[in-house]
């Protein structure tokens, strides 16, 4: 039984040492705020964890403080006993996000985005007027925001007022926009009358401007479209590039056919010209040698009419 109580009596001691260990200096440490906290500073810092011993360096800054100040700043918030672990100084390193030229050209390229400037298939590129030092700002979810921006579309000017988080002041900067759209590119060298597939086209960004005294075709209005002249890798198409491609195409082998009530009379012919389903075509009688117009109505087919053609015409 004494046994039983010495036992309990040692473990509430332990228990009771463990709740109340004094808070043991961590060493050097990284902090993400502007001030370092008790929790930043120590391990089992308890009660006193979010209370503030004294302001964090800059961002992307450090700085070195000795045991003798940590202890004066403890004693000011009441905590007079800690395990300093055997330091007499500790480093402190701000933690922060760098924002740099491609930083803000999203940042503005995104305020122009939310204002539909920018839309779907489009780009910029974004060209300051002066070059700009790399900022370190404070590492939180939103380390820098535009809070002005104003752009002119004819010139491309803009001029931009950022903050930074973790900066007292904010920064200006200027430049110019060039507004980019994807335009469709062939990815190899073409005959004309080539039918283009997904594979033969491209999307790259060209400048609006240039783009739209053009004119840019969506990619529904080229693939399945026919080339109206030999093409070469690399060059933009134009609304003017592509056609309807021809149901029967010059040179063609086709069938002739001559329908007359319930007869039906068919001979073979050449294309001499191409077109579409619906359209004209010259055809040369391969039986008679001679060249007649029919109209298109499928690959490899074309038909006369009683209307345009007497039977010995054929």
């Amino acid at each position: 039984m004494i046994l039983r109580s010495t036992i309990a009596t040692l473990a509430g001691l332990f228990l009771t040492a463990t709740a109340f260990a004094a808070p043991a200096l961590k060493g050097d440490i990284v902090v993400n705020a502007a001030v370092v906290t008790v929790g930043d500073m120590f391990d089992d810092a308890g009660l006193a964890a979010e209370d503030a011993l004294f302001r964090a360096p800059k961002p992307g800054t450090a700085g070195t403080v000795s045991l003798s100040d940590i202890r004066a700043a403890a004693n000011r918030i009441g905590l007079s006993d800690f395990d300093a672990r055997g330091l007499d100084a500790i480093s402190v390193r701000r933690a922060a996000t760098v924002i740099d030229e491609t930083a803000l050209a999203s940042l503005v390229n995104a305020d122009l985005v939310q204002r539909g400037i920018i839309t779907a298939g489009m780009s910029a590129n974004t060209m300051f007027t002066t070059p700009i030092r790399p900022i370190n700002a404070e590492a939180v979810e939103q380390p820098a925001a535009v809070t002005s921006l104003r752009y002119l579309p004819g010139s491309g000017a803009f001029s931009a007022r950022i903050a930074i988080a973790g900066q007292d002041l904010p920064i200006d900067v200027s430049g110019t926009i060039e507004l980019m759209i994807d335009a469709p590119h062939l990815t190899g060298n073409f005959p004309a009358g080539t039918v283009l597939t997904a594979t033969d086209v491209v999307l790259r960004p060209v400048p609006l401007r240039y783009a739209e005294s053009t004119g840019v075709p969506q990619l529904s209005d080229i693939i399945g479209k026919a080339l109206t002249r030999q093409s070469r890798e690399g060059m933009m198409l134009k609304p003017s590039d592509v056609t309807i491609p021809y149901t029967v195409a010059k040179n063609d082998l086709v069938t002739i056919y001559f329908r007359s009530g319930p007869m039906t009379l068919t001979v073979k012919g050449q294309a001499v010209t191409g077109g579409t389903i619906g359209a004209p075509v010259q055809v040369l009688n391969l039986m008679s040698r001679r060249v007649i117009s029919a109209t298109a109505i499928a690959p490899g087919a074309v038909e006369v009419t009683p209307d345009s053609l007497t039977l010995a015409g054929l």
